[in-house]
């Protein structure tokens, strides 16, 4: 018997995943998500409006530009919104995974989006750095304080959540860089109403440009890496190794694949080397241990091949 596959009769039962979802470790309160999504959508494509009417009615660009970063954030909370509710779509014939895989794939849609916008804020504030036009500073100063407490609210909602998920923490990343941009309009309004210096106007938008972009990139990084199937952030192949081969009975612990089903669940594929003398009930427990383990390593899903000591393993690469 060169290995007993996860899923051989002897012990088939132990494939439905028995951990229970009590001990899903750090779960998303899917509701309380929902609802902080729908609120910063509403909120924000208000102050879009608002950003909007005063920004053309003043010739302001920094206010336009930022009204581009926003209406592109509420774009994203709306995406985010959409792929955490597919997040709840069951699994299929044709979608064994359900369409889990839609949050990531959101999440680096946003980060395109929003280096798109990068450039034609970029163009245009070069544009206008050559020939400033004046503006009138305290009305720019008015709106990007309703800015501040718009996203720092919104930013807020999402405070809890954050480090459960890509999207969340991508919405929060936004929001708060929003709020951040919209401080740096209000200094920069001021500066115009005392001094008339107008192409301030202009800086500040290249500045908003850089804060995107610095935003994004982390984002594009994470999103793109699991679209490509790579091991999530956080996760050490070398830890799981160690951490398992360690366990009683384990002689080695090798072909390890782990990849994102979605933003917040992970799977694992693996073979299992076990000692010879294992009788198949403790090699049913060892299987249920080392599912066990990996859920605190932030692995859901595992698939595990068992093999005995000294069968040759049927992977060239192993």
């Amino acid at each position: 018997m060169a290995h007993t596959h996860d899923h051989a009769p002897a012990h088939g039962h132990d494939h439905s995943h028995s951990h229970g979802l009590g001990h899903h470790h750090h779960p998303v309160n899917l509701k309380e998500v929902n609802q902080a999504f729908m609120i910063g959508i509403v909120l924000n494509f208000a102050f879009v409006i608002i950003e909007v009417v005063v920004g053309l009615s003043i010739h302001s660009l920094s206010l336009l530009s930022d009204a581009g970063h926003n209406l592109a954030d509420v774009a994203s909370l709306a995406m985010s919104l959409i792929a955490i509710r597919l997040l709840k779509v069951r699994p299929t014939e044709r979608y064994t995974y359900g369409l889990k895989k839609t949050t990531i794939l959101v999440a680096l849609l946003n980060a395109a989006i929003l280096l798109l916008s990068l450039g034609a804020i970029g163009y245009e504030a070069i544009h206008r750095l050559i020939s400033p036009e004046p503006l009138p500073g305290k009305t720019i100063s008015i709106v990007a304080a309703i800015g501040i407490v718009i996203n720092a609210l919104t930013a807020m909602l999402f405070l809890r959540s954050k480090e459960n998920d890509l999207n969340i923490r991508s919405a929060f990343l936004h929001l708060l860089s929003d709020a951040i941009v919209s401080a740096a309009l209000v200094v920069g309004g001021l500066i115009i109403f005392y001094t008339n210096l107008f192409w301030i106007d202009a800086a500040l938008s290249l500045l908003v440009a850089l804060v995107i972009l610095f935003s994004t990139w982390q984002l594009l990084r994470d999103s793109l890496r699991l679209s490509l199937d790579g091991v999530p952030a956080g996760i050490e192949i070398r830890k799981i190794r160690e951490g398992i081969a360690k366990m009683k009975g384990v002689k080695d612990f090798h072909h390890i694949h782990v990849w994102a089903i979605s933003t917040t669940e992970n799977a694992l594929t693996a073979h299992v080397v076990v000692d010879r003398n294992c009788t198949m009930e403790y090699v049913d427990q060892l299987k249920h241990d080392i599912k066990h383990e990996l859920l605190h390593l932030n692995i859901q899903h595992a698939t595990l091949e068992v093999e005995m000591e000294d069968a040759p393993c049927d992977q060239a690469d192993c």
